[in-house]
């Protein structure tokens, strides 16, 4: 289960430096404050932000397998669906390019926004409800609270922009014209690939996810994983 998670910060990685190395090379072509990460998908190395979203989905179901090997998380609980869920979402992300506007829109980057949303809600889900029965754990308490602070940041950043698309609607504008859209979708994945990673090195961490035994500080934790 360690090395699985080893494996999964890797690949998290690889796909990280993948997606930034594309948004640094074409710096001058896509403006990062009203460009949103997607469009690197429409452009002559698309495949290569492809493969970034895929190294996150694969190693993200990496954490997520290793996590359950360590009893951190429940095989059917919520917080390993929303893991799952976000992992599935990058993947159709990454299949169906976003919408080609010199073009006009598409079926496939109506499922790309789609499979967006998913991701973007899952990780922040995920990561909040796996670490909350064991931020008061003696030994997880601390990878918890790390966990829990950057899903709450990251679901912060989805709850702004859903303001925002509120406030343009309310307004009558295009709800991409009330905030620099390129800029907080960068600043909403950093956080939520900063979770991610935060949930794969607990899983690496040595020594078993155990809870103390009855009569001690097991009155701190829940009796089974999260739910």
């Amino acid at each position: 289960m360690q090395r699985a998670a080893q494996a999964g910060l890797g690949a998290v990685g690889a796909g990280a430096m993948i997606v930034l190395g594309l948004d640094l090379a074409y710096l001058a072509e896509i403006d990062p404050f009203r460009r949103t990460i997607s469009e690197h998908g429409l452009g002559e190395h698309g495949w290569l932000f492809a493969l970034g979203l895929a190294l996150l989905a694969a190693g993200s179901l990496a954490i997520g397998a290793s996590l359950v090997g360590r009893g951190v998380a429940a095989v059917r609980s919520s917080g390993t669906v929303a893991l799952t869920a976000w992992s599935a979402g990058l993947l159709v992300a990454a299949w169906f390019p976003k919408h080609d506007w010199s073009v006009g829109p598409s079926l496939g980057g109506s499922i790309h926004r789609v499979g967006g949303i998913v991701a973007f809600l899952s990780l922040p889900l995920a990561a909040l409800v796996i670490a909350r029965p064991w931020r008061r754990h003696p030994q997880w308490r601390r990878p918890a609270l790390a966990v829990s602070a950057l899903g709450l940041g990251s679901l912060l950043w989805v709850l702004g922009i859903a303001g925002g698309v509120a406030v343009a609607e309310y307004g009558g504008l295009r709800w991409w014209q009330v905030m620099p859209l390129g800029l907080v979708e960068r600043g909403m994945a950093v956080t939520e690939v900063a979770a991610l990673v935060a949930l794969g090195l607990w899983a690496a961490r040595g020594g078993a996810a155990a809870r103390p035994g009855p009569g001690s500080a097991a009155q701190l934790t829940p009796r089974s994983p999260e739910r």
